[in-house]
């Protein structure tokens, strides 16, 4: 392994499903002669989709980590999945990674999933390449899809990529090579050694003038970040290769720009000029700044760890890969080495953790290591108190990491044991996939003995009791998917809640004053501030607690609340008989109160559909449309088809991939992620009173 930070590179893959990421990888890993055959997802046979799941269904459902080597640098590799209900996966490789390859289908352009990984890799502040692939593809588009992501994901891609023709063999002029306007040659690819022997030429005559336009806009984006280069363009001279590349990383790494390249990754075309774009343009450890945290020792007082072997060691668990036999935890290595045997701290637990095993991970095979260092990404076997989203540090230099927020289910089924025997082995089962997976929840319903599941979308959950029936072998009965509704409150409301009692022979007096109004945003769902009050302290703590806990309970129907603001007004203390267990009593009474004068008002979770379709189909897709509540927001052609972006409530649309293919007889396609929630219709209240 190298040891110079400046030829790591820690990347993921990220795209829209069905983009071509799986293959990106496994030809990534085949040009890199980490493998030797050419796996295909269609036959199950890639390095990094080894779940059987996975092999079945042609997807990625579980992110997948390898490490391999290009041109003497180490690059650490996530393939991540592209499916919503996998948005997880996603969400927490971004926050461990330095850079990304966003890969986008010719043919379909910028889809809704690409829009929601761009915006994950937003708030990471990720830099990333954008690759458009299936250029061999009927009604391939590469300008089309060039313009669509400067629009649609608002940042300014710069190509430095052509493609010579576009679309399968049988047509007239089809795709066959690539331009780089860097070094203003074409590279061509040999079918005979499946796209690993590049041929370099000059470019043909043909194509000549096209591809100077290409270069001189490309030059003329870059001048904007390096005024050499401006001073080089008004002499009218030419840019070294070597000048333009050292602009583009710069401009790249600051999240200015994203340099676009194309090809076609099943036909063997384009996909070294990628590797060599994330050796060129993306971060190294030591071009991303020191991560930064907070001393837990020293409240509010920020501390950072820089990506240095000699710092003290710090990381974070970003993934955890459940097994009976010892989970294996996914740790970013930010700053200092660790050690196998070792002990480490977890400052957000206020744990020790052992650290018996290190591991290099390569996707389904692992590789025991006896020490890491800063910008690796390494397996620990052994931790046991530890979950996704915590910080290890030194145990004498300690420092907490912000942790990884996910998104919030919205479906549920029940799921019940057919024997008490099975009880127990469904619960471990399930406590086991919650620590894998931190979008899935499962609770047992006392009253009725279901344990209700949820997660992310119907293939989540499908994915899940597939794994429960056939993986752990586990005799259930699984009922159907339902929505997971939440509550929030109708109207603002000031109440009083009161504690006039005698418990024990003591009197007990306490009175408390609050407001609860409906509100937006927020950290948490539900919360809480105190207004001016001459409250004691003590009282007043223990009031917010006892409103923040019933806050988080749930809504007088029993399903979680949120937009509610909660403001403690005021009170009245008795000199005697007011005490903290008083204000907590009087607390639950003003909530309770509150939520009864505040009136229920039902939200039902809304998604953001996008539904592609042949042209001929279009009608009868916004008929059903509006059968089913949706509000349609935009149509706009791509290709030869149409496609619809519609907001429409998640009840629904239960089995609509199955109503979709018989509208189309096949042909539609759609993707749905979770955008809001919504009042629900007065019928759906009414079942629930």
């Amino acid at each position: 392994m190298p040891r110079d930070l400046k030829s790591i590179r820690n990347i993921g893959i990220i795209a829209h499903i069905d983009a071509g990421k799986t293959t990106v990888t496994e030809r990534m890993l085949f040009y890199s002669h980490f493998s030797h055959r050419l796996g295909e997802v269609d036959s199950g046979t890639t390095i990094t989709d080894y779940d059987p799941e996975e092999q079945e269904r042609g997807i990625t459902i579980n992110s997948a980590c390898v490490t391999f080597f290009w041109q003497d640098h180490q690059i650490n590799l996530i393939d991540t999945p592209g499916h919503v209900d996998f948005t997880a996966e996603v969400e927490r490789s971004l926050r461990v990674l330095d850079g990304a390859v966003v890969v986008f289908s010719a043919r379909e352009g910028v889809e809704a999933q690409s829009e929601t990984v761009w915006r994950q890799a937003d708030k990471y502040h990720v830099p990333r390449i954008s690759f458009i692939n299936k250029m061999d593809r009927e009604g391939a588009d590469f300008f089309g899809t060039v313009t669509e992501i400067e629009k649609r994901l608002e940042c300014k891609p710069v190509v430095t990529i052509l493609p010579v023709g576009s679309g399968p063999p049988h047509v007239q002029d089809p795709f066959r090579g690539i331009i780089d306007l860097i070094e203003m040659k074409v590279c061509r690819f040999t079918p005979q050694s499946k796209g690993a022997d590049v041929v370099v030429e000059e470019i043909p005559a043909a194509h000549r003038e096209e591809a100077e336009m290409w270069r001189a806009h490309m030059l003329d984006q870059l001048s904007m970040y390096s005024d050499e280069l401006t001073e080089l363009m008004l002499a009218e001279e030419a840019a070294p290769p070597e000048m333009v590349r050292r602009v583009l990383r710069n401009a790249t790494i600051h999240d200015m720009v994203v340099p676009v390249l194309c090809g076609s990754a099943l036909d063997g075309i384009g996909v070294q000029p990628v590797l060599d774009a994330v050796v060129a343009y993306l971060p190294s450890p030591l071009d991303v700044p020191p991560v930064e945290g907070v001393d837990p020792k020293r409240k509010n007082a920020k501390a950072a760890r820089k990506p240095d072997p000699d710092e003290p060691f710090c990381g974070l668990l970003f993934k955890i890969q459940a097994d009976r036999h010892g989970d294996l935890d996914y740790v970013r290595v930010y700053s200092g080495q660790l050690k196998a045997g070792s002990r480490v701290y977890n400052p957000g637990k206020d744990k020790k953790e052992n650290v018996p095993q290190l591991w290099r991970i390569q996707a389904d095979r692992r590789e025991q290591v006896d020490m890491v260092e800063a910008g690796d990404i390494i397996g620990i076997i052994g931790l046991r108190h530890s979950i996704t989203g915590d910080t290890l540090c030194h145990p004498q230099h300690p420092v907490l990491l912000e942790s990884i927020t996910f998104p919030e289910t919205v479906i549920a089924m029940a799921i019940e044991p057919e024997s008490s025997a099975e009880r127990k082995k469904l619960g471990d089962v399930l406590e086991m996939m919650k620590r894998q997976d931190p979008t899935f929840r499962a609770l047992e319903n006392e009253e009725t003995g279901q344990t209700l599941i949820s997660g992310m979308g119907e293939l989540h959950l499908e994915v899940i009791k597939h794994r429960l029936l056939r993986d752990y072998r586990l005799n259930v009965r699984v009922h159907k998917p339902r929505v997971s509704y939440r509550e929030t409150i109708e109207k603002s409301v000031e109440v009083t809640g009161r504690c006039h009692r005698n418990i024990a022979g003591q009197s007990l007096f306490a009175e408390l004053n609050i407001r609860m109004e409906p509100a937006e945003g927020g950290a948490k769902s539900v919360f809480v501030v105190s207004g001016p009050t001459e409250l004691p302290i003590q009282y007043l703590t223990a009031a917010t607690e006892v409103l923040s806990q019933q806050g988080e309970g749930g809504g007088s129907l029993g399903f979680p609340l949120m937009n509610v603001k909660i403001t403690v007004l005021g009170g009245r203390v008795h000199e005697t008989e007011s005490s903290e267990m008083a204000f907590r009593l009087a607390a639950a009474d003003a909530f309770n109160r509150g939520l009864q004068d505040a009136g229920i008002v039902l939200l039902e979770p809304i998604m953001r559909l996008e539904v592609t379709t042949p042209e001929e189909n279009l009608g009868d897709f916004v008929s059903d449309l509006q059968q089913r509540r949706a509000v349609i927001t935009r149509t706009q052609a791509r290709g030869r088809n149409t496609v619809i972006e519609a907001h429409a409530p998640l009840a629904s649309l239960f089995g609509y991939s199955n109503a979709m293919r018989g509208l189309s007889q096949g042909r539609a396609t759609c993707t749905m992620e979770p955008f809001s929630y919504g009042p629900a219709p007065p019928e759906v209240l009414q079942g629930f009173l």
